[in-house]
């Protein structure tokens, strides 16, 4: 990659890399720099912060204004790029709506069946511990 951004070496290898892999170069990319919201005080009202990026062969749209370093939200929209090309061109789901889904899987209401199921496992776990204690008479 001929764009040097902020990062360790290895982060930027890493990254030029799997952009490679996934067939992403940068004339593919459209970058616009816009004004940023949020927190940042006034670096963030003063300045264009804030990175577009759109990979013009799929449509993808990026914005990051993760950070206040313009050249840091620049290798980070990148990244978010090659995870959402990578997630369309690849069919590998992003590891945010996997974490999102483990989530949702975690809060569902349990079935009354498995409700059941849970309880009568447990009550068998109790009584084969109840069968090695040791007696209350000795």
């Amino acid at each position: 990659m001929d764009v040097r951004f902020p990062v360790s070496r290895e982060k930027g290898r890493e990254l030029s890399a799997k952009m490679a892999a996934l067939g992403i170069c940068e004339a593919d990319l459209e970058e616009i720099f816009v004004r940023s919201g949020g927190r940042g005080g006034q670096n963030v009202n003063k300045t264009s912060t804030c990175v577009y990026l759109k990979h013009r062969p799929t449509g993808i749209e990026v914005k990051c204004q993760a950070e206040r370093s313009q050249a840091l939200n620049r290798f980070l929209a990148r990244r978010m790029m090659a995870e959402k090309v990578a997630a369309i061109v690849l069919g590998i789901e992003s590891g945010r709506r996997m974490e999102e889904r483990r989530i949702l899987r975690q809060k569902r209401r349990r079935s009354r069946k498995a409700k059941e199921k849970m309880l009568r496992l447990k009550r068998m776990r109790s009584e084969k511990k109840a069968l090695r204690r040791s007696p209350e008479g000795e």
